[in-house]
């Protein structure tokens, strides 16, 4: 596999759902607003692909070692990849009540963190449950940090 596609998958794929996830449930928990959810997964989606993709490319430039085309490449993968995992919750949105997409998101943001970490932890030859165990702490600390500010947020607008 290319090391650039390695780059952008695993930092679209993990970006992409944490980033996303935690908009989703501050979000829901904030507004409970299906129409506020979704502009906020399109905005992560076009923005914040953009802005990752941009970092990636600065990031990889600033290594000295890795040629024009492979930088390139790892931007583009990066914003593919970020705005396609992104993106992606917009499904459960339209599909379901708030509340089960934003359950159903999280499982399936879970899952695939699960599934990454599994294939890091193997190529790398560690402990997958050392691996799998700090990549969905992380994810699960950002899911509930989010979900108790929008609870805040709500009950000091709600005064």
């Amino acid at each position: 596999m290319k090391r650039s596609f390695k780059i952008g998958f695993s930092f679209g794929l993990t970006s992409g759902i944490i980033t996303t996830l935690g908009l989703m449930v501050g979000l829901q928990s904030g507004t409970g607003s299906q129409v506020i959810v979704i502009a906020g997964i399109l905005t992560i989606a076009i923005a914040d692909a953009f802005s990752d993709s941009m970092a990636i490319h600065v990031s990889q430039e600033s290594e000295n070692h890795i040629s024009t085309k492979e930088i390139w490449e790892a931007t583009a993968y990066t914003f593919i990849c970020k705005f396609a995992f992104s993106a992606m919750f917009i499904i459960p949105v339209l599909l379901f009540d708030l509340f089960t997409a934003v359950i159903l998101s999280v499982l399936v943001g879970l899952y695939l963190i699960f599934l990454l970490s599994i294939a890091i932890a193997r190529a790398r030859q560690e402990p997958a449950w050392k691996v799998c165990g700090e990549h969905l702490a992380i994810t699960v600390v950002v899911i509930l940090l989010t979900h108790y500010i929008g609870c805040w947020i709500n009950s000091m607008c709600s005064v």
